[in-house]
């Protein structure tokens, strides 16, 4: 129920560009023409941290963390504009294409998900929201994709205080597979292509626990798909 009021007032709040914050200017998706214009740009391309933490699957993102997507992305995340969701959600949904080759084909899409404290923060869990938009996206455009929720996120430090050290220690051990989710996990993988989801890489420590806990379950990972990729940490793969 939360977060159906959040979604109506960011729907009947009057709001600039999500992506420059221009004012009383035309929006479509919460966007403005110049924004939309430099977003219709971006292609999903791999990128991979420097260093790469041992496990990190292959990483695919739609951009760089920077410009017209991050303010986005921060709108979205930190401002409370939750009717993002479904614009994020289908740009998402481009990069899990692109991401497992392009042809319509099984997928099965995993979220990383917020610690409970984020979650009450931002009035839900925003990457959940996310992905929900992506899977109905996929869907539409004929790929049998299936959305699981098998893991759960532990308290740890907010990630943007820390290094790239002090990440990957945060990282270790910072979730669980939800208790009774296993079987339904794994049957669910059976002929499908495992992707997890998160919205931004930064080191990748995050996407590397998530994948070896699941690995560990007997579920591997082939890819991870993310909106946005910070430049000082990323490259070509």
């Amino acid at each position: 129920m939360v977060e159906v009021w959040a979604g109506l007032a960011d729907l009947l709040l009057p709001a600039g560009c999500a992506g420059c914050r221009a004012r009383h200017v035309p929006l479509r998706h919460g966007v403005c023409a110049a924004c939309a214009a430099q977003l219709s740009t971006l292609r999903p391309r791999s990128v991979r941290p420097t260093p790469a933490p041992i496990g990190l699957p292959p990483c695919v993102a739609l951009g760089e963390y920077d410009g017209a997507l991050r303010e986005m992305l921060l709108s979205y995340k930190e401002r409370g504009r939750h009717g993002l969701a479904r614009p994020l959600g289908t740009l998402l949904a481009d990069v899990v294409a692109v991401a497992t080759g392009g042809a319509p084909d099984g997928v099965l899409l995993i979220p990383v998900p917020a610690t409970a404290r984020a979650a009450r923060t931002r009035h839900g869990d925003h990457l959940w929201r996310l992905a929900r938009h992506a899977t109905g996206s996929l869907r539409r455009a004929g790929w049998p994709a299936l959305l699981a929720r098998p893991l759960r996120a532990l308290p740890r430090p907010d990630s943007a205080t820390l290094d790239s050290a002090g990440r990957a220690a945060a990282a270790a051990g910072a979730f669980r597979i939800r208790a009774g989710r296993l079987g339904a996990l794994r049957r669910a993988a059976v002929g499908r292509r495992v992707v997890v989801l998160d919205d931004i890489v930064t080191t990748g420590a995050t996407l590397a626990a998530v994948s070896a806990l699941l690995a560990g379950a007997g579920v591997p990972v082939d890819r991870a798909a993310l909106i946005a990729a910070t430049r000082r940490r990323t490259g070509p793969a």
